[in-house]
């Protein structure tokens, strides 16, 4: 059998408050291209189907016209709802929709019901298993209670524990399927992974991993969440990947969808394919009248660009005079030089002794600025607190 796994499209969602809409339709247009080049089974789509919980109009058309080239074009869809879809309304529809070679399951309670997938090619049906994002405080009760439903659920569950919870039941209903191969659709946070800014943290600490261990016995396991291509045992359980980069922290990325080909045997081999769509992203450092004129950064201009400013102040206007050369700028950042941070503890020791509103706000703007205020700039600190003793009045 032959699928596609992709994950995390989160649609909808803004780069700095720019719209990526346009570049998600472009990465989508190439997600159904490369289904229909390669004549896959099925299409697994790894949670965060949705930036958030209420999508925006054009997100949620943009998600139904995607399944419906998909559908046309031969592949089951199968997905699963992320940490930051709304598990009741990405699946309201399932139950119709499964009819039609759709799937898309936000309901725990049936993580044991596999989509019976008939390659193209022949031989037996493939069992792909759904398993939305597991939430322990919500989902960790129900799973805890054992087939007859009379097991006392433990007060405290980590992640760990309610996929543990909710892969026995998967493997109990596999018994009864042994001359499947299994494909395990999940949402998760795999000890191992590298993590990117963008995605949104599931707990505080580490209490959120799952270990790779848990997973055991599938034939491969299309996991979704952390936005970097990876694979954690071999090809046989992975990470796609976003479409898009979500982060200045992801503009090394190479975004990619994962072909995967089980044989009889149900060995997995893998072909990572670049989506090579969207706006790049980079970083650029240096002054602000360098970085305005200097040829070098010709290649940032069509790019998302993310600016550290090492001037020793920052220039008036610093942001719109880079948006006249980088019409894409979406974050600035000033970065004196580091011979001006010399002093730093002397300067925090200086904070920790002023006597005075004056002296506290000249040790604030010493260790913001890394130098000491010139005399006008101290007079007009001296101006502003004396405004502010006397109520505010000039």
């Amino acid at each position: 059998m032959r699928l596609l796994h992709t994950s995390d499209w989160h649609l909808g969602r803004n780069f700095h408050g720019a719209s990526l809409l346009e570049e998600q339709a472009a990465a989508l247009a190439r997600i159904v291209e490369l289904a229909r080049e390669a004549e896959v089974d099925a299409v697994v789509i790894a949670g965060d189907l949705y930036d958030r919980a209420i999508p925006p109009a054009e997100a949620v058309l943009l998600f139904n016209d995607t399944l419906a080239h998909l559908r046309q074009d031969g592949a089951a869809v199968v997905a699963i709802a992320g940490n930051h879809d709304s598990h009741v309304r990405v699946s309201i529809y399932d139950p119709l929709l499964a009819a039609l070679g759709v799937t898309i399951r936000g309901d725990v309670r049936r993580a044991d019901q596999p989509v019976l997938v008939q390659p193209r090619r022949g031989g037996a049906p493939v069992a792909i298993y759904p398993l939305p994002y597991l939430e322990p405080a919500v989902d960790g009760p129900w799973l805890a209670r054992g087939p007859e439903g009379d097991n006392a659920a433990p007060t405290r569950l980590r992640h760990e524990d309610v996929t543990r919870l909710a892969l026995g039941r998967i493997h109990r209903d596999r018994q009864g399927r042994p001359d499947h191969h299994a494909v395990l659709v999940a949402h998760t946070f795999v000890a191992g992974g590298q993590t990117s800014e963008s995605e949104r943290e599931l707990t505080l600490g580490n209490v959120d991993r799952v270990s790779v261990e848990a997973f055991a016995g599938f034939d491969y396991v299309a996991l979704g969440h952390l936005h970097g291509s990876q694979q954690l045992d071999g090809p046989r359980v992975a990470y796609s990947g976003t479409p898009l980069p979500y982060s200045f922290s992801e503009q090394h990325h190479t975004k990619s969808v994962r072909i995967v080909e089980l044989d009889a045997n149900g060995n997995a081999s893998v072909e990572r394919v670049p989506l090579g769509v969207g706006r790049k992203l980079c970083t650029i450092e240096g002054c602000l009248e360098e970085l305005c004129r200097a040829p070098q950064y010709a290649d940032a201009v069509e790019a998302r660009v993310r600016v550290v400013l090492t001037d020793e102040v920052l220039p008036l206007q610093a942001m719109a005079r880079l948006h006249a050369r980088f019409p894409h700028v979406a974050e600035l950042r000033h970065r004196p030089p580091e011979v001006l941070r010399s002093t730093a503890s002397s300067r925090n020791q200086q904070v920790r002794q002023a006597s005075s509103p004056l002296a506290l706000a000249a040790a604030f703007f010493a260790d913001q600025q890394g130098r000491e205020a010139h005399p006008a700039e101290a007079q007009l600190l001296r101006e502003a607190l004396e405004a502010v003793d006397r109520g505010g009045e000039r």
